[in-house]
């Protein structure tokens, strides 16, 4: 993992036999006034040396989004899956083929996708040999993201590589992370409703209007039995003469995604309605539109008016 001795050392165009630069050194893309950012972190894992130097002086004035380019080191199939198990965060892999045995990267890239179940990490495999049967095979049978020939891959080709892999990795981790938020908002969202199952009447009610769940404290109080109102509107838990309000005032304001607290006559199996304090609370799926409806009720006073 750690850096090379030899890497650190100067090299020159004519040291490059595969790595053509046709368009001279790039550019660093951002100015020397940009804010310091945790860098990309690129693994090269290939058992030539004049590889990791060649990709490393090629790519040094190379960022993006701001955030410099990092490089690590690993010389065999085996020491790449130990750098790659003990630093999670690698964007990209630029992996060759043959090393300790002639398939160790492709060993190692479905060691890669299987064993450390990585699915984020983008994985460009780079070859001496050419070969178009070869390489069909390859990107149908390996789960990688790219196919080169070191022969073929100029500066600029080596580049444009390495950028859209870091714009694909960069969007693959947000989507992952949004996912992990999205998850750990619903756990948050099931301990809530636990949490208030112990001391609170609760109904939840989908998008359709139809109750979807009732915990055993509202059966209790109401007296109606949980298959009773499973299925059925609602509105068929206030008075006749409440629906209509229900319906008009209440239930296109939590549609639009808004939550509503008041107090509402709610009514038992034996129709005595009750002024309570209800919240209705929606939930929303991914792509922000509500779903379902949380409804909770206290405060009971019995209405004889």
């Amino acid at each position: 993992m750690n850096s090379d001795p030899h890497i650190e050392s100067n090299t020159s165009q004519e040291q490059d036999e595969w790595l053509i630069d046709d368009d001279g050194l790039l550019p660093a893309l951002v100015s020397e006034s940009a804010p310091e950012l945790a860098p990309w972190r690129i693994l090269i894992v290939d058992d030539d040396v004049d590889v990791h130097v060649v990709t490393k002086f090629s790519l040094r004035n190379v960022t993006y989004k701001g955030r410099p380019l990092m490089f690590l080191h690993a010389y065999s199939g085996k020491e790449g899956l130990n750098t790659l198990r003990t630093t999670p965060d690698i964007a990209l892999v630029l992996l060759d083929v043959v090393m300790e045995t002639d398939s160790a990267g492709l060993i190692l890239a479905r060691q890669i996708r299987g064993e450390l179940d990585n699915q984020v990490v983008r994985v460009v495999l780079r070859t001496g040999q050419s070969g178009q049967a070869m390489e069909q095979s390859v990107i149908v049978d390996y789960d990688i993201n790219d196919y080169r020939t070191k022969s073929d891959l100029t500066t600029q080709k080596l580049f444009t590589t390495v950028i859209s892999s870091l714009r694909a990795y960069d969007s693959l981790l947000c989507a992952a992370n949004s996912q992990q938020a999205l998850k750990n908002a619903q756990s948050k969202i099931r301990e809530l409703r636990l949490a208030l199952d112990q001391h609170s009447l609760l109904t939840v009610t989908a998008k359709d209007g139809r109750i979807t769940y009732v915990n055993d404290r509202f059966c209790n109080w109401s007296q109606y039995v949980a298959d009773e109102l499973l299925g059925q509107e609602h509105g068929m838990l206030l008075p006749s003469d409440q629906r209509k309000m229900f319906t008009q005032e209440v239930w296109i304001s939590v549609k639009q995604g808004l939550s509503w607290q008041g107090q509402l006559p709610v009514c038992t199996k034996a129709g005595t309605p009750h002024k309570m304090a209800v919240s209705i609370i929606p939930s929303f799926d991914a792509s922000g539109t509500p779903c379902s409806y949380l409804a909770i009720y206290s405060g009971l006073t019995t209405n004889h008016e």
